[in-house]
């Protein structure tokens, strides 16, 4: 993990087209802004999360049909 300091209005940079903004801190929140290309979808940690479990939830219930499926076009 690479760890940077950066005081407010300070950017990073990740690649060519992604900018990290530090707009505000105050107590033990930081406020960022993120500039990035509309194809690069951007989540707060627990949400992709959330979307990883489902979607690997998801994928186990259609692959436990498949035997099923397969049955039923024979």
């Amino acid at each position: 993990m690479l760890v940077l300091t950066r005081k407010n209005g300070e950017s990073i940079k990740i690649g060519d087209e992604i900018e990290i903004t530090i707009l505000s801190s105050k107590n033990d929140q930081v406020k960022i802004g993120i500039k990035a290309p509309k194809n690069v979808e951007v989540y707060r940690k627990e949400i992709y999360d959330l979307i990883t479990s489902e979607n690997q939830h998801a994928s186990k219930d259609i692959s436990s049909l498949l035997p099923f499926i397969t049955k039923n076009k024979e």
